[in-house]
């Protein structure tokens, strides 16, 4: 394929444009009509580098019919631009084209690419929101019709290749939003030399030294390392020919990991390039896929394996449908990756579903990628941000595989839980889970799950809220299901404690005031004091003008007076002497809570509390709370896990730093054998800038616990 990319790469005029198009597809009237189509289309346009403009699509063209071979593909692919960029329609297309590829064409009009001169800097806050729209508008043109992924990313491919002609600025900005966007979506339709290509070039333009200390190791080494190479494949050639694996039914090859994917490993395990493994590693091809498990047991009998990085794909698929046996074995004291997959195999490894076109043999069939992650987005999200947030945990994470006790295979994100099991199960089984059984040991639901478990989830009667434990699954169907319970059980709260605060107040008038008057809006009575205060004065009036003289007299003791208990803020119509925290919930400075009124006392609840949500639900009286934000900082204490490597701890602090972060007190690395440490950290910070520090922090390392210091007891 590098070739073929090279030859890409130099490929600017027409003619050697056209030549190279239809030596990857069959010449027809119908590509020869959309050629000359488009050449007419584009004639007075030029690219920045200056080359006729048309030669990118013909090129783009080219690049599909390599990968898809498919004619509707490589037409669309040439007409791709045509709508955009000049004053063709639509309706043009279809009536020169057919409906079919004018659909394919529409899908790529619709993802519009940021253009040079919308591009933002690199450092600009407009970069998360300008990948996420391209993101969001790509799954979008194509939830009906994956072919226009396909084509796109082709186009990009190309756009990556051509990359000289802009500025340095310009070509960082495109490249991110190749690594970003591109690159995932490459990698989810299982077309690992798209994904590798674009990863590579991205990575080049972005970190340039990196890419170049990579390269230059690669070349000074790459002889050394081959002829240790050279002779372990001579050494398992023989092996295999010896059991009857001749070069008549077998392949081998070996092949150097491309440079992002030793960059991401080296930043992972904090390694240098010296300590890679794995930077060759030998592919071998066989018929059929018993054999794949026959050659392995030959190499295994012959060399001693590395069991915990065997993974057989084969017998299990990963979602985007690729399979191959990954084995690792002990040779002359060093260590070797070994690849066992079938042809067919190979070309779904390397073509993803463009292999559906490429190679059309039935039995291809069975390896098609699962599209399951494209149709369970959700798309109508109004908030970009959250919709992009979201579909990064389903499309960049690695992946395990896990079983249901019948032997249901789901595929779920590295560090998944039994809860993000549970939703993958079912939304309702994820609800109303209470307990986990992970290879039929009692576990708890945030139980972190490894390849191959078989996970049971017990179920309790009702849905549970657990709406601090968003940040614990991994799953984005989990992280939404928890997202829509807590939502809708935060607004009934808001909605019943409303009720009550009214009730309670005109409680010397009448038992129920909400239900004789009816205030709109009750859900925004416990959480803002000025409209609590202007229904109050609503309703005031009412009363006034409907029950006359004796109501003023019960209506004068409505003011609300203000009681300070420490950290407490209470307004209240009543006389109140004391403030008392529930032991059932133990809110914590910052979170979300609610006042129970007995007597003269008030009981303080977390707003999530089951048993304050019984006693506000049976009608409990209540007054308006809040803590008393004249404390701006806080002291709060937190525990992440961090990998036992080089530089993890001060790229935490350096997080923190940038946060304006007062550290008290750090404890760290108990345990100098573990693979990862737990770091406890006290801080202080101004609480307005707490949500923003625990969102940095989970996106960078897990969170154990993050918590306020300022307990509410005390």
């Amino acid at each position: 394929m590098n070739k073929f990319l090279r030859k890409i790469q130099k490929t600017n005029t027409v003619e050697d444009a056209t030549k190279l198009l239809y030596k990857h597809v069959k010449q027809s009237k119908a590509l020869d009509k959309a050629l000359d189509y488009s050449i007419e289309a584009h004639k007075e346009q030029t690219r920045k580098s200056g080359e006729p403009y048309v030669v990118h699509p013909i090129l783009v063209a080219s690049v599909t019919a390599y990968f898809s071979g498919d004619e509707p593909m490589v037409i669309s692919a040439l007409l791709h631009d045509v709508i955009e960029d000049t004053d063709i329609s639509l309706e043009d297309i279809e009536d020169e084209f057919g409906s079919d590829i004018a659909h394919i064409v529409d899908g790529l009009t619709k993802i519009v690419e940021i253009r040079e001169h919308e591009l933002a800097p690199s450092s600009s806050n407009e970069k998360l929101l300008s990948s996420a729209l391209t993101f969001r508008k790509m799954l979008l043109a194509s939830i009906d019709d994956v072919r226009v992924l396909v084509v796109k990313l082709c186009d990009r491919l190309h756009n990556m290749l051509t990359l000289e002609a802009l500025s340095h600025e310009k070509q960082v900005r495109i490249a991110e939003e190749t690594l970003v966007v591109y690159a995932p979506i490459a990698h989810r339709l299982g077309i690992s030399s798209i994904k590798n290509e674009l990863e590579d070039l991205s990575f080049y333009y972005i970190y340039p030294e990196e890419y170049a200390k990579i390269d230059n190791y690669i070349q000074e080494h790459q002889h050394k390392i081959q002829a240790h190479f050279n002779k372990f494949i001579s050494d398992t050639t023989h092996l295999l020919e010896k059991n009857g694996y001749t070069e008549d039914k077998i392949q081998i090859f070996s092949r150097i990991k491309h440079y992002y994917s030793i960059f991401v490993k080296m930043q992972r395990k904090g390694v240098s390039l010296d300590e890679i493994l794995d930077l060759l590693a030998i592919r071998i091809l066989v018929k059929n896929d018993i054999d794949c498990y026959k050659v392995l047991g030959h190499i295994h009998m012959e060399f001693k394996p590395l069991i915990s990085r065997f993974k057989d794909y084969v017998s299990t698929p990963k979602e985007n449908g690729y399979q191959t046996i990954h084995t690792t074995v002990f040779s002359d004291s060093k260590i070797y990756e070994i690849q066992i997959r079938t042809q067919e195999m190979h070309h779904v490894a390397e073509y993803g579903i463009a292999a559906h076109w490429k190679y059309k043999t039935g039995s291809l069939t069975s390896y098609s990628p699962s599209l399951k992650w494209l149709h369970s987005l959700e798309y109508t999200q109004d908030n970009i941000e959250e919709f992009y947030e979201d579909a990064k945990h389903d499309l960049f994470s690695e992946e395990i595989v896990v079983y249901s006790p019948k032997g249901d295979i789901y595929t779920l994100p590295r560090g998944s839980t039994a809860l993000d099991f549970a939703y993958a199960v079912h939304t309702d089984i994820g609800n109303k889970a209470v307990q986990a059984f992970v290879n039929k040991v009692k576990r708890p639901l945030l139980t972190e799950l490894v390849s191959g478990d078989i996970v049971k989830i017990k179920i309790g009667d009702g849905f549970i809220a657990r709406c601090s434990w968003m940040d614990m699954v991994k799953t984005s169907r989990a992280i939404k299901a928890i997202k829509v319970i807590c939502s809708s059980r935060n607004r009934e709260i808001d909605n019943i404690s409303g009720k009550n605060i009214i009730n309670t107040i005109f409680s010397r008038y009448s038992s129920n005031v909400a239900k004789d008057f009816k205030p709109r809006n009750l859900d925004k009575i416990p959480k803002i004091l000025d409209f609590l205060k202007h229904t109050q004065k609503e309703i005031e009036k009412k009363i006034k003008a409907e029950r006359g003289w004796l109501a003023r007299i019960k209506l004068q003791s409505l003011n609300l007076k203000q009681y300070r208990f420490d950290n407490i803020t209470l307004y209240s119509n009543f006389s109140i002497n004391s403030v008392s925290f529930d032991h059932c919930c133990h809110p914590k400075f910052g979170d979300k809570i609610m006042a129970i009124k007995e007597d003269n006392k008030v009981i303080v609840h977390h707003k999530l509390c089951d048993k304050g949500y019984k006693d506000i639900s049976s009608g409990a009286k209540m007054v308006f709370c809040e803590w008393d934000a004249t404390n701006k900082l806080s002291i709060y204490q937190m525990v992440v896990a961090i990998p036992s490597t080089r530089g993890e701890m001060a790229k935490l602090l350096m997080y923190l730093y940038k946060k304006e972060v007062n550290i008290l007190s750090i404890e760290y690395g108990k345990d100098k054998y573990a693979e990862q440490q737990y770091c406890s950290i006290e801080f202080e910070i101004d609480n307005e800038n707490k949500e923003a520090v625990r969102q940095m922090v989970t996106k960078a390392t897990k969170v154990i616990e993050f918590h306020s210091s300022s307990d509410a007891y005390k």
